[in-house]
């Protein structure tokens, strides 16, 4: 028996089939189960304060048992990847940046490879490293408010001001290499911004001192903790077999037992070179997964220590001017800004270079046509970018695999079966990003 849907239809128009779909009843839709009078059909969120971020669940209850999970997205979309393909291809940077607002420089650097791939240039050796150094502290960054979103929905509000307040010592960092806290736009295709000012690779030192001591204090705090260990353990239980049938990955695949990173299995910015391991454990829950991330923080302070040693002077952007932008930047007054020299040379000593500056900045520069796939292990899991070129000043296409959109298909899994309470632990253990979700 087939029924039809009397919130959806389709109509013929002489541009194709076009779909109408409206809003369902809540009664109608609800109302026809004949188990109804014994099930509580609940909404959590999306203002609610333990969903992670502007997320909906619709969780069926009997009891306290949570018999089914509906997730609902979309409250933070953005139209990100059609805006990109409105900008040029440096243009591109600033909105990409701002889709997993956690982790912008995973977003920059994936969506610039992918440029680079279709232009066929190699990023300077400084620049690279620069991308490493600074991926790095943006994980550590990352998984700090994991842990502290993580304490607040779990009532351990201690963790929660300590991880903010252990973040803060990051972005101190990352607002004095890049000039801004979050949505840097540092990395640019070819390279990055500017190089990085005077002093701070003492300063990252000094930082670098003092985490192993502030990590520890996590664990004293909370992974003793036997009501932090109870509320996490045997809770949002996901096997390999399921996190490959949903596609999921990152901690909440390597918690699962399988050492699957992107920076060992497929290496991108020459992170093969670079001495880490990659945490796992064999829980395959929320305990494990808490696990994983604390782990991951110490060996990002390891691969941050290797990324200073080889730092050696050179240039932080392809020498070829057609695509470098913006051109020769110095730190200025105001943080950035286009050197003096260079503002002498395009306004009064060449109107080449001037209409050339005028050009690169306005219109953008060419990519050859193609289209490709670039992926980078982001603090939750695989960032993947599908650009397509025709071969113009602005990208075609602009896809992306988010880590958090996929992920999200977990939840049911992880909590259908359990209590409403444990609920909470699971969406905070996969740790997502809403914008980055609703791109």
């Amino acid at each position: 028996m087939t029924t039809t849907d009397p919130y959806a239809g389709s109509r013929e128009t002489t541009e194709g089939r076009v779909y109408t779909v409206t809003g369902g009843d809540w009664d109608l839709t609800f109302g026809s189960d004949p188990l109804a009078e014994e099930r509580l059909v609940v909404n959590m969120g999306p203002q609610h304060p333990s969903t992670h971020g502007v997320l909906r669940l619709v969780l069926d209850l009997e009891g306290e048992t949570v018999t089914k999970a509906r997730v609902v997205i979309g409250y933070l979309h953005t139209g990100i990847e059609k805006n990109v393909e409105y900008r040029t291809w440096t243009q591109g940077t600033t909105f990409v940046t701002r889709m997993d607002y956690l982790a912008p420089l995973f977003n920059e650097t994936g969506y610039c490879l992918a440029v680079e791939k279709l232009l066929g240039i190699e990023v300077p050796e400084r620049a690279t490293t620069i991308r490493v150094l600074v991926m790095e502290l943006n994980r550590i960054a990352s998984h700090l408010v994991g842990l502290a979103t993580f304490g607040m929905e779990m009532g351990a509000l201690t963790g929660m001001t300590n991880g903010f307040r252990e973040r803060e010592l990051v972005l101190d960092l990352l607002e004095e290499i890049t000039g801004l806290r979050m949505n840097h736009a540092y990395v640019r295709p070819g390279g990055v911004a500017q190089d990085l000012p005077e002093g701070i690779e003492a300063k990252i030192r000094e930082w670098l001192a003092i985490m192993p001591e502030r990590v520890a204090g996590f664990h004293r705090l909370l992974t003793g903790q036997p009501i932090w260990q109870r509320r996490l353990r045997d809770v949002g239980y996901l096997d390999v077999t399921g996190c490959v049938a949903l596609g999921v990955t990152g901690p909440i695949l390597r918690s699962a037992g399988l050492p699957w990173d992107l920076r060992k299995v497929e290496p991108y910015c020459g992170y093969e070179t670079y001495d880490f391991e990659v945490p796992t454990a064999d829980t395959a829950d929320a305990w494990g997964r808490y696990l994983v991330r604390m782990a991951e923080v110490n060996e990002s302070m390891k691969i941050i220590e290797q990324a200073l040693d080889r730092l050696r002077p050179g240039p932080v952007m392809v020498e070829d001017k057609k695509i470098a932008w913006p051109a020769q930047l110095s730190l200025g007054a105001d943080g950035m800004g286009n050197s003096l020299d260079h503002v002498k040379h395009i306004m009064g000593q060449s109107m080449e270079a001037l209409i050339h500056h005028f050009k690169l900045v306005t219109e953008g520069f060419r990519v050859p046509a193609g289209q490709v796939y670039t992926a980078v292990e982001s603090p939750r899991g695989e960032l993947g970018f599908h650009v397509v070129s025709d071969g113009g000043t602005r990208p075609f296409r602009v896809h992306v695999r988010d880590p958090s959109f996929t992920n999200l298909q977990a939840t049911a899994a992880m909590s259908e079966g359990g209590m409403i309470a444990d609920v909470i632990a699971a969406i905070a253990s996969i740790d997502p990003v809403m914008g980055g979700v609703d791109r």
